[in-house]
């Protein structure tokens, strides 16, 4: 299971930075070819539009596997450990059930834009091709989230990542650190 996980992982990262790469790119060409052409590159909008729908999904897959998704805990955090597993199982479990719906439909959405040819309006590429960022991304996230629901059913706890809170603390550990110099 480490091992899938670490291949997830792998994938989930190259595909947010190549994608992020690629949007900055075609974003600042755009912007250089509009001051210097007075002309805007139509496809790159396109393209970064379609690009941010698999970094949204990727991001969120990432999300899931830190436990780092919002959450309101205000009924969770007065039911004690047994009740707060139960609501997270149930939660967990809605959380599968909808990015699978996603996925699901997805695919369908993909097949009807195959099978209706549609092409993009800028590129004028197949609509399918970006249209499957969709149930892939989606695929990603009901994975993470059915890993999260395996861990609390078998009894496991998610790691939960709290990016704001290692950040503060780190700079307060920077505060410190130079008011001792």
């Amino acid at each position: 299971m480490k091992k899938f996980d670490k291949i997830l992982d792998y994938i989930e990262y190259i595909i947010c930075g190549v994608c992020l790469c690629v949007m900055t790119l075609l974003t600042f060409a755009n912007v250089v070819s509009r001051h210097l052409v007075i002309g805007s590159l139509s496809f790159s909008e396109e393209i970064t539009n379609y690009l941010f729908v698999l970094v949204s999904l990727m991001g969120a897959s990432i999300a899931a596997k830190r436990g780092s998704h919002l959450g309101f805990t205000l009924i969770s955090d007065h039911v004690g450990k047994k009740g707060a597993r139960i609501l997270g199982i149930i939660a967990m479990l809605f959380a599968v059930i909808f990015s699978g719906i996603i996925c699901y439909y997805g695919v369908f959405m993909v097949m009807k834009q195959m099978g209706n040819g549609q092409v993009t309006a800028a590129t004028q590429l197949p609509e399918w091709i970006f249209g499957a960022f969709v149930p892939v991304g989606a695929l990603f996230v009901t994975i993470r989230f059915a890993q999260n629901l395996i861990k609390l059913i078998t009894g496991h706890d998610i790691e939960h990542e709290d990016v704001i809170a290692d950040a503060i603390e780190a700079a307060e550990e920077a505060e410190k650190k130079g008011d001792n110099e």
